[in-house]
């Protein structure tokens, strides 16, 4: 039967998304082009097709628990010598992707597995190429500096051409409710 490789996510929003999948592209990091901008909540993990309404309901679950919170990206930081990565660092939020990564990786729960290393929230710029140019890609954006709301996340696929696609997003309870509740009408 086979697996599929999913993933859980937290968009960077645009225009912040595009402009730093540009540089990753500009890098020289080709894989950019397959991959949206993102701050990982599992990384990618190989699953039985089978259990993926277990999966969605397992994250709805998640989402319905969750609330929206700030989130601000600044500076770059690396994961060198360890893993060939260069990222933009997460300098608020990240204790709330803390929380939602682990509720992801719930050991009872569908998506349950270890980490090759501790978790650290951060939006990965530049991977696996040439020194000389991650060392570009963390000067560049060392004053990089983006901010929004985080209003849920999404599980992703990556297909059998490499690229992840958008299965589902999960927003927060609030902001789920929100959507739902018609704006009332104008009394004047």
């Amino acid at each position: 039967m086979g697996t599929v490789t999913l993933g859980v996510s937290i968009a960077v929003p645009e225009p912040h998304g595009s402009r730093l999948q540009s540089c990753r592209l500009g890098f020289g990091d080709a894989a950019a082009a397959k991959i949206p901008t993102h701050v990982t909540l599992l990384p990618p993990t190989a699953v039985d097709p089978a259990a993926r309404p277990r999966i969605e309901e397992h994250l709805a679950g998640i989402a319905a628990a969750g609330r929206p919170f700030p989130m601000r990206l600044y500076g770059t930081g690396t994961f060198r010598p360890l893993s060939p990565v260069v990222f933009v660092q997460v300098v608020e939020g990240g204790s709330a992707c803390g929380w939602l990564q682990e509720r992801v990786r719930d050991p009872r729960g569908p998506l349950a597995r270890q980490l090759q290393f501790p978790y650290h929230p951060h939006v990965t710029v530049a991977h696996g190429i040439e020194e000389e140019r991650m060392d570009a890609a963390e000067a560049e954006l060392a004053e990089y500096e983006a901010a929004w709301t985080a209003s849920g996340f999404a599980l992703y696929e990556q297909g059998r051409d490499g690229a992840w696609r958008l299965q589902r997003e999960f927003l927060f309870a609030t902001v789920a409710a929100a959507e739902r509740t018609p704006e009332p009408e104008n009394a004047a």
